[in-house]
């Protein structure tokens, strides 16, 4: 059942968005509200499993992941069974941060942070050696321009 959120709650989730480090005082006073008013709206947001938790944003080229890839993936198999394998099979490899179903000529979209193409390679190998895949495309961006953006809340 969708939750209906009004302004405050959109501002909650935008300042939240922008910076989750932020303390209660300091996000109340830039949603205009008193801290025990905000942190109940925190709260009920929580409760409501809109807010899922909060993260760090990290330079991953200062961590030496500088390398990103995302791996589209075809299957013959579409039973749930194959599925329920394949999932617990990708939730094993530390290096695939995200993970869809999708739609189109392909079944599944892959994206993958790593150190560099040998360490890729790495993974590739792992991706493969437990599950029948079709076919594995991978993608390597070359320039992140925007990531990790808000999502749009208005």
């Amino acid at each position: 059942m969708a939750h209906t959120f009004d302004h405050i709650d959109l501002r909650i989730l935008e300042e939240l968005q922008r910076d989750a480090s932020q303390s209660q005082r300091a996000l109340a006073d830039r949603i205009g509200m008193s801290q025990n008013a905000c942190w109940r709206r925190l709260k009920a947001l929580e409760a409501s499993g809109v807010i899922l938790g909060r993260t760090v944003t990290i330079d991953r080229a200062r961590l030496g992941a500088g390398l990103v890839v995302f791996v589209m993936v075809k299957t013959r198999h579409h039973s749930a069974r194959w599925l329920a394998q394949f999932r617990r099979h990708v939730s094993t490899i530390p290096d695939v941060i995200d993970f869809f179903r999708i739609g189109g000529e392909y079944d599944y979209l892959l994206k993958i942070i790593t150190r560099d193409m040998a360490s890729y390679d790495e993974v590739y190998k792992r991706l493969i050696a437990e599950v029948e895949l079709e076919t594995v495309t991978s993608f390597f961006a070359m320039e992140a321009i925007e990531e990790q953006r808000p999502i749009p809340l208005a």
